[in-house]
């Protein structure tokens, strides 16, 4: 009699468990990307084109800000930001925009914006101002401006240390 033919056991469990783990990964890496990819609360508002109120963070040292004009055939503003403290300052911007200025005129209305037309890096930046140091910006707006009452705003857009800081000026 010959021997009886042993039959191997199906192959569907080495496979069933090879699709069941493929389709766990797969499983796994689409909730990762829907959670990468889903709503975030901002971080700041500092960001938006409108001008932030500022806000002390709590427990942040506060800097110091002024802001100098120059009024004659073109406007010259300088943000001048200063650390009063004895120790470093990491001051945080959520993106390659570090300040804004701008000029309202007497009725409110925005007549010129340094930022308008410029594009600005979409990273996080960190700028340490040293112990009684002074970090500074500028520019000039040379154009054309109505006699009349206006309003320069410079305004620091940090996510950790904003400020905003108005100057009313005259042009004869």
């Amino acid at each position: 009699m010959p021997a009886p033919i042993r039959r191997q056991p199906p192959l569907q469990t080495p496979v069933r468990q090879s699709m069941q783990s493929r389709f766990v990964i797969a499983l796994f890496a689409a909730g990762g990307i829907a959670f990468a990819c889903g709503p975030r609360p901002h971080e700041s508002e500092a960001a938006s084109s409108a001008a932030p109120a500022a806000r002390p963070v709590p427990g942040s040292p506060a800097l110091a800000t002024t802001l100098e004009l120059s009024v004659a055939s073109a406007v010259d503003l300088r943000l001048h930001i200063t650390n009063g403290t004895s120790k470093k300052v990491e001051v945080t911007f959520p993106s390659g925009q570090t300040h804004d200025f701008y000029i309202l005129d007497a009725a409110g209305r925005e007549v010129w914006r340094w930022s308008t037309g410029r594009m600005f890096t979409q990273s996080v930046q960190n700028k340490l101002i040293d112990a009684g140091g002074t970090v500074s910006y500028a520019d000039r707006w040379d154009g054309p401006m109505a006699p009349g009452s206006y309003t320069a705003v410079a305004v620091l857009l940090s996510s950790t240390h904003p400020t905003e800081q108005r100057v009313e000026f005259t042009r004869e």
